[in-house]
């Protein structure tokens, strides 16, 4: 049986991601990070913490949150994206294999402009370009 997942919208808010969670009846979950790996490790336990306690003050919940059996699913925003990135490339080389403009790149990443799908497709497709030329090296 597949587990039920929990999609989880992550953005680049500041100088941190951001992660939201709200399933429409049981309270928001929100946690943010300076690295998405943390934002992922502090999301899965506050997201615990929270299911536990509205529980313990009597709110009923499906038994998948109560028991923890969920996947969470992370859909980063476009500046997430290109900020995470940012951890093993750089905009210059995220730039030169999309062909998006440095600066357009910029604004996409601090939240100034949203690409429209084609180009965050684009930004994806040479991110995948960057990835494989690193696994390469090895």
């Amino acid at each position: 049986m597949e587990k039920n997942k929990i999609s989880v919208d992550v953005s680049w808010t500041g100088d941190n991601f951001c992660a939201s969670w709200a399933d429409g009846h049981d309270g928001v979950v929100l946690v943010t990070a300076k690295s998405l790996e943390k934002l992922k490790e502090d999301f899965a336990e506050s997201i615990r913490l929270h299911v536990q306690g509205c529980v313990d003050d009597g709110d009923i919940f499906p038994d998948y949150l109560v028991n923890g059996d969920y996947d969470i699913e992370y859909n980063l925003d476009a500046a997430a994206i290109i900020r995470n990135a940012e951890s093993f490339t750089t905009m210059t080389a995220i730039s030169r294999i999309s062909g998006i403009n440095r600066k357009q790149l910029s604004h996409y990443a601090n939240g100034i402009k949203h690409p429209r799908p084609v180009q965050l497709e684009r930004i994806k497709a040479a991110l995948a370009i960057i990835g494989a030329q690193l696994i390469a090296l090895s």
